[in-house]
């Protein structure tokens, strides 16, 4: 059987072309590899470079690789965080001609580490319950689209960091399955493998020696069950208010874009007496921080980062001469938003010297320039402005913080 590669993109086949698949993947030569730090895995997993990009390559058998590719793209098209696919090769042979196993391809995710990777620096107990705070939120999106996981754990996560808290992001699903909705029982028995996984992954690092001693790895476990329970509740309860008090329908859907969803669609339904109204969330679509901030600016960012530049763009339109909402003659919010970008957003970005920005990008970046003008103009009972905020977090902080940021590594 001849070389076969399967890809997304028509550019792909040919960089690819160019990698060493005579050879098993142990056996890579370092010129082809790129030294990113790796999850635990069944399968032997390499972070190579084709072209510009830096891509992962997992050798296991064709059917499920197949499979695999075919779930992450379904994943893709549902707005699901998750790795890219970007192909199959099948029809390996070494140079004596026996078969060698085929291999996924997926993109890199850029900034994201695997949890061992942060796990190094004993991570603190606050820093987790964030860690089970995305991948709780992570649990929930993949159930409202109808994925069923079968090996939720923190080693086939990938976590980026998103404005102080963290985004997960799936990264193995060979053992998923896809469904028009998940019953009770599917999404329960998800659930119960994430806290064994979980609780099974903690112990194994409190052996280690890398668990914050204060950290029980059983209650850790059970406590994604707990969040998760809670943020489902919270997007599918079904709630009854007094007819004709629709402020009620309006807070609900407020609290729902708050926690980072849409209603995409509801259903409401009068009582048979007229005294009341029973509202449910049909469909709910995560993301309302990303797509408003996305419409307004072109900036694609995490939730949480979104969330931040959001609030940080409307305080800056407070102040801008032509900001009159409601007046049909002032300048549009999205006039208004780009000029945010063009001279705010990108100036402060680029002030920090791309050597010093470590694995964050953009919106990480300006969220921590953020954070350090707030303080210091705590510190200084006083707005001490942006700009010199920027400097002092160049001259003080990043230095610092350098030897703990990941390395760039372009995308």
């Amino acid at each position: 059987m001849a070389l076969q590669i399967n890809a997304t993109n028509p550019e792909h086949p040919a960089l690819l072309l160019e990698l060493p698949w005579q050879l098993p993947l142990e056996e890579w030569p370092e010129e082809y590899l790129v030294p990113l730090p790796r999850g635990i895995s069944r399968h032997v997993v390499r972070y190579a470079r084709a072209g510009d990009e830096v891509i992962a390559v997992k050798e296991l058998a064709e059917r499920p690789a197949l499979r695999e590719y075919t779930l992450l793209r379904d994943l893709d098209r549902l707005g699901i965080p998750a790795v890219d696919a970007l192909g199959v090769v099948t029809g390996r042979t070494d140079v004596f001609g026996a078969p060698l196993e085929p291999v996924l391809i997926t993109r890199h995710l850029r900034g994201s580490q695997p949890y061992r990777s942060m796990f190094e620096t004993t991570l603190r107990p606050a820093t987790m319950h964030r860690l089970m705070d995305a991948l709780a939120v992570l649990l929930v999106r993949l159930h409202l689209a109808g994925f069923a996981w079968g090996d939720c754990s923190l080693s086939n996560t990938l976590f980026r960091r998103d404005a102080g808290a963290y985004a997960a992001y799936l990264v193995d699903a060979e053992t998923g399955d896809l469904h028009p909705e998940l019953s009770t029982g599917q999404r329960d028995y998800d659930l119960d493998l994430a806290r064994v996984n979980i609780s099974g992954e903690l112990l194994d690092l409190e052996a280690s020696g890398a668990l914050h001693p204060s950290v029980d790895p059983i209650e850790f476990g059970t406590e994604i069950c707990a969040r998760y329970h809670g943020l489902w509740q919270e997007l599918t309860r079904t709630s009854v208010y007094p007819a004709g008090e629709y402020h009620y329908i309006e807070r609900r859907i407020r609290r729902l874009n708050e926690l980072g969803f849409d209603v995409a669609e509801m259903q409401i339904e009068h009582s048979s007496n007229g005294d009341s109204v029973t509202f449910v969330p049909k469909v709910v679509d995560a993301g309302h921080h990303q797509r408003q901030l996305l419409r307004l600016t072109g900036l694609d960012a995490e939730e949480n980062q979104a969330r931040r530049l959001l609030n940080d763009l409307e305080s800056w339109m407070a102040t801008q001469e032509d900001y009159a909402p409601g007046d049909p003659l002032a300048a549009r919010p999205e006039v208004l938003a780009h000029r945010w970008v063009r001279d705010v957003f990108r100036p402060t970005v680029r002030a920090v010297p791309v050597e010093l920005r470590g694995s964050m990008d953009s919106a990480e970046i300006y969220h921590e320039l953020l954070e350090h003008r707030w303080y210091l103009s705590e510190r200084a009972q006083h707005d001490i402005g942006l700009g010199t905020a920027v400097q002092d977090y160049i001259r003080h902080v990043l230095p610092t913080a350098r030897e703990s940021l990941a390395p760039v590594v372009a995308d």
